[in-house]
């Protein structure tokens, strides 16, 4: 996580931070340990923060502590995959653990703060939700595609390719004329999805089960323009969960998949486990665009169809609480994971894009 052009003082000094943080948090924590004697923030939802929010509620549990704060919440959160059900809370309702940010929200609009406060959430609001979910602004994402090292993708791909490949109308990589410089073999292409399925709650068409695949998707759609639906055929490959390139689907030189450019930094960083890993996956670019540049988003690419928000959805009524609210205190404009250099370092550090102060902690909702 580090530039090369020289930078003045306050520069240098942001990027120690960062580099402490990325250096001294220890392991994060996946799933809450047994339960402390403090009151809790918990959370469940989205896999493409589950990472930072790991780290997030490492550090900030023990800012607490080193502030000598025996009473306020601590901050958990539950990864997406696990065993489940889970008890999210001690005392709490028992709940299948979800698989993604819409079945997170699914799950904190049928429960209450007794069970869950909030959900990481990788979309913005959507037709068909409640108008007391409160989305809350944390930091920007991008997404992308990967293909395997040395494999028969090309370096770029268009926004077309993309929609014509994973639609099963383009099938051999020998039929991409629109790349220059490059000239595909003649070898059939092999489009992989995280998890998609026929049905969604929200009557999304088609609806993808990894929240990866859904901002791929409409993404795609909305660089190609007006009419364009990824509409995956039969050609395409349900794949493993979002964003790692560790399964064996991808020895095969044809593969491709989508993939967050945020966590793909953020396990270059060395936020990995055994299986969240980029593995033999490369980040490419789209539509011309690289979605890193020098070890960080690029902002550019951010700025596309492709960049996208990330956000943690709480209930309308807790949010409505005073500025001294458990709530406001870790996710408002002026909590903690807004403004504190640590917290601002960590999300760096897991590949993320910083908001503006104001724009972090900011809330939308239907």
């Amino acid at each position: 996580m580090r530039r090369t052009p020289p930078r003045p003082l306050a520069a240098l000094l942001a990027t120690a931070v960062l580099a402490l943080a990325a250096s001294a948090a220890g392991p994060a924590q996946a799933d809450p340990p047994p339960p402390p004697a403090q009151p809790e923030i918990v959370g469940v939802g989205t896999a493409a923060d589950q990472s930072a929010f790991n780290h997030l509620s490492t550090d900030y549990n023990a800012w607490l502590t080193a502030s000598g704060d025996t009473t306020s919440a601590r901050l958990f959160s539950w990864d997406q995959s696990g065993p489940s059900p889970i008890v999210p809370k001690p005392g709490a309702t028992s709940i299948t653990r979800p698989a993604n940010g819409r079945d997170g929200l699914t799950a904190l609009n049928a429960t209450t703060s007794a069970t869950l406060d909030f959900d990481r959430a990788a979309l913005g609001p959507q037709m068909g939700e409640l108008t007391s979910d409160d989305h809350v602004a944390l930091a920007k994402d991008g997404i992308g595609w990967a293909a395997p090292a040395g494999g028969n993708a090309p370096a770029n791909l268009s926004a077309l390719d993309l929609l014509l490949i994973y639609n099963c109308s383009l099938t051999n990589w020998d039929q991409i004329n629109d790349i220059p410089g490059y000239s595909g073999p003649d070898a059939t292409i092999t489009p992989v999805l995280p998890g998609y399925a026929e049905y969604d709650p929200l009557g999304h068409s088609p609806y993808f089960s990894s929240d990866t695949a859904t901002n791929f998707a409409w993404d795609v759609d909305a660089s190609v323009g007006p009419y364009s639906v990824l509409n995956p055929g039969p050609c395409v490959v349900d794949g493993p969960l979002d964003n790692e390139g560790t399964d064996p689907v991808f020895n095969s030189p044809n593969t491709l998949v989508p993939y967050s450019a945020g966590r793909y930094v953020g396990q270059l960083n060395g936020h990995t486990t055994a299986s969240d890993a980029p593995g033999v996956l490369t980040l490419r670019s789209l539509n011309g665009l690289n979605p890193v540049n020098a070890g960080r988003l690029n902002q550019n690419y951010t700025a596309t169809d492709f960049g996208y928000v990330l956000n943690d959805v709480v209930r309308a009524t807790d949010w409505a609480a005073s500025a001294s609210d458990p709530l406001r205190k870790i996710f408002g404009s002026t909590g903690w994971l807004c403004t504190n250099a640590v917290a601002r370092a960590d999300l760096q550090s897991e590949g993320f894009q910083l908001l503006p102060i104001g724009a972090c902690g900011s809330v939308s909702h239907l």
